[in-house]
């Protein structure tokens, strides 16, 4: 697996870690310190307001699990991804986007979201 699919499925686990700290942990050695993350919800920059992001959105879908319904697509420094939003339970997703990720030294510099399905 190239380094940006892996580096998607890291992304992906950030997103799903619900224990603060290491969640941070896993900020740190996926994205680099100045990385930015824009979807239609919101922006942040930097691991402090990428965490506080992430943090708020598990809040808010507590309980919800992320995950890669294909393998992403992947060139140079880019990959590409849909993702789904699920309970554990149910594989229906309540939410479904598609995030473009860019890559330097081995890191996300920037992810641009989008959102297909959002819940009511």
């Amino acid at each position: 697996m190239s380094e940006a699919l892996q580096l998607a499925h890291r992304y992906l686990a950030v997103w799903n870690e619900t224990d603060a700290s290491r969640r941070r942990a896993l900020i740190a050695e996926v994205f680099t310190p100045d990385a930015s993350y824009t979807d239609p919800l919101g922006t942040a920059t930097g691991h402090d307001a990428i965490d506080g992001f992430i943090a708020g959105a598990q809040e808010q879908f507590a309980g919800l699990v992320f995950s890669l319904p294909a393998e992403p697509d992947a060139h140079h420094d880019l990959a590409r991804f849909q993702w789904n939003l699920c309970t554990p339970a149910a594989p229906d997703p309540l939410a479904i986007g598609f995030d473009v990720i860019e890559l330097a030294d081995g890191r996300i510099t920037k992810v641009h979201g989008f959102l297909d399905k959002v819940p009511a």
